[in-house]
């Protein structure tokens, strides 16, 4: 059975799991603290140079690191992963946009304001307001898209919307006030909707 290296609290982890869920692929949690430094160790650092969760294990060794890289491995050839060769490119598409202009500002504000020890926090609290501006950017390209489309690619549920749901659902911990998104708010009752969706704090 693959090893699922991860953090509970982490939205990068969470899609991973939901995805698996959702397509009924068992897989065992390997769980690391949050604050507890082993992804640093040289342990770890032997799996994945770049210290850093999650990363999937495959019984025959086989390591693939980077959420969205194991999001697409998992959802080939399933419901999951359109079908149609334009809604695929618009499904990666939107989940580069994740990983560049969304995860970087939204996740991390939810880290420090949410989970990080405070007295780091302060050495970052001049940073927040360019995060949330950059964050609510982001939200703003996402409720641009929602007002005409129920779904990121092609027009059913995929991992692209698994993709920007793990960190979107959960942004209020980050200082995001998501009721100025209502077509973002609509997504996301419709995501939690899914079938065998599972919420962030739930492990299998």
């Amino acid at each position: 059975m693959p090893v699922l290296h991860q953090m509970q609290m982490s939205g990068n982890c969470y899609k991973v799991r939901l995805a698996a869920r959702q397509l009924g692929l068992p897989v065992t949690l390997k769980e690391y603290p949050l604050l507890g430094g082993e992804t640093r160790r040289p342990e770890f650092l032997a799996r994945n140079p770049n210290g850093r969760v999650p990363l999937m294990e495959w019984e025959d060794g086989r390591l693939l690191p980077e959420s969205d890289a194991i999001l697409w491995y998992l959802s080939e050839g399933t419901y999951l992963q359109p079908a149609d060769h334009w809604a695929r490119a618009q499904a990666l598409s939107w989940m580069f946009f994740e990983q560049y202009s969304h995860e970087p500002y939204v996740a991390v504000a939810r880290y420090w304001l949410a989970y990080a020890p405070k007295e780091e926090l302060e050495k970052k609290r001049h940073m927040v307001g360019e995060w949330h501006a950059r964050g609510n950017a982001a939200l703003s390209v996402m409720e641009t898209h929602l007002q005409l489309h129920d779904w990121f690619a092609g027009n059913a549920y995929s991992v692209a919307d698994i993709a920007l749901y793990g960190y979107t659902h959960c942004a209020r911990e980050g200082g995001f006030d998501l009721d100025a998104y209502p077509a973002v708010s609509r997504w996301l009752s419709r995501v939690r909707e899914q079938p065998r969706h599972i919420p962030l704090s739930e492990n299998w």
